[in-house]
């Protein structure tokens, strides 16, 4: 049976997850734009330094000092939905309009990158929340102003 678009390219997110090599979560992100995939990305370290699974990311090898959602500003990886957007951008695509497709619900920095870059709607896979709360409000504000809404994805069971 052919899959309906959101569940094809979330599909594709799916697959992109694998390469993902952060030891907290992995996620995987496509860009669609004109109902073209135009990037990819997953989550890991920057472009040259060790993985996490290797010790890389202080805050992947010592999760135990980081509460959930916290410590964004000391880790050294690159989120899935920035490496979407910094892959594009590397390689000369225009992203204004584009739809994205992400294993997570972004975290608020990215959702704020993602405003900025112009992108018109987000589909996610899994949830995710900042702890505590404190920032929903500021959250649900930037979520409206995506011209295709935020939406969360329903799909079977996936191992």
């Amino acid at each position: 049976m052919r899959p309906e678009h959101d569940q094809y390219y979330m599909g594709i997110a799916l697959a992109v997850r694998e390469r993902a090599n952060c030891l907290q979560s992995k996620v995987g992100a496509a860009l669609v734009l004109e109902d073209r995939v135009v990037s990819t990305g997953c989550n890991g370290t920057a472009q040259g330094m060790k993985n996490c699974e290797d010790g890389g990311c202080d805050r992947c090898a010592r999760a135990e000092e980081y509460d959930h959602g916290r410590g964004y500003d000391v880790c050294i990886c690159v989120h899935a939905e920035q490496n979407c957007l910094l892959a594009a951008a590397r390689f000369g695509i225009a992203v204004a309009g584009s739809v994205l497709y992400t294993t997570m619900r972004p975290c608020f920095g990215c959702l704020k990158e993602l405003l900025q870059a112009g992108v018109k709607a987000i589909y996610y896979l899994d949830e995710w929340e900042y702890p505590g709360g404190e920032f929903a409000t500021q959250y649900r504000a930037l979520e409206t102003h995506f011209d295709g809404g935020v939406h969360r994805v329903e799909m079977e069971k996936r191992s």
